[in-house]
């Protein structure tokens, strides 16, 4: 299998996708936090902290872990390498894994260099370390885990088709769905008496609760099953062609 994740990361690397993505990022989340004025701007904020990171990196891996895990599956089963793949001595399971981590490596590759916004405000605040570093760190975890289900989520939707249009977009409406959706229908007036437990289904309440800089044991164990659920669910399509 490690054999496999070599050669997941190698594509990435060895093209402009992986690079790109990075950037991209990295640039978004640069203009945002340090250059256009407005609320995520953390000069015009006046205070010492990293909170709009956290607020907006969801939206940008939104897009951009759905550009790259929409050719995870797809690319293969259009270009027809898939059924080669699947005469190597690898079983279904290694391969989804391998695919999911080779993401997982690319998330991980993006969020270390912002740890220099990190050490910037760390330096610029008005008394140096005026920071709060458990909520920081809290934070990082939430985000990496949130990457995480964003990365099953595209690998299962692009485990559906050989378009990758079609797979960028549905893994795109799925992570949406699940970082926001829940959380737009438990303010239904007439889910009143529910709508804790809808709310609870959806991401962004987890990772509030994590951004707070606590990590609670639930929180992990529903990032962790929605990461199972997603990678179980590849593994059922991959192995309809079976039937």
């Amino acid at each position: 299998m490690l054999q496999l994740l070599k050669k997941e990361i190698n594509s990435f690397f060895s093209s402009l996708i992986g690079y790109i993505v990075i950037i991209v990022f990295l640039l978004a989340t640069a203009l945002f936090l340090w250059v256009f004025p407005g609320e995520f701007n953390i000069l015009d904020g006046g205070y010492a902290t990293l909170d709009p990171l956290f607020v907006l990196a969801p939206w940008v891996f939104l897009f951009l872990v759905s550009a790259v895990t929409m050719r995870l599956f797809s690319d293969e089963k259009k270009s027809g390498t898939i059924e080669l793949l699947f005469t190597k001595p690898f079983t279904d399971l290694q391969i989804i894994i391998a695919k999911y981590l080779s993401g997982i490596v690319l998330v991980l590759f993006s969020l270390i260099p912002t740890l220099v916004y990190f050490i910037s405000v760390y330096l610029l605040g008005s008394e140096t370390g005026n920071l709060d570093i458990g909520g920081t760190a809290g934070s990082y975890f939430g985000l990496f885990f949130l990457a995480a289900i964003y990365v099953s989520i595209g690998l299962f939707a692009s485990s559906i088709t050989e378009n990758q249009i079609i797979a960028f977009l549905l893994g795109l409406i799925l992570c949406f769905f699940f970082y926001i959706g829940f959380e737009l229908i438990s303010g239904l007036s007439f889910l009143e008496n529910i709508s804790e437990l809808i709310l609870n289904i959806g991401i962004n309440e987890h990772y509030k609760s994590m951004s707070r800089g606590v990590i609670d044991l639930r929180d992990l164990i529903y990032f962790i099953s929605m990461v199972i659920v997603f990678l179980f669910g590849t593994k059922t399509v991959l192995e309809s062609r079976k039937w």
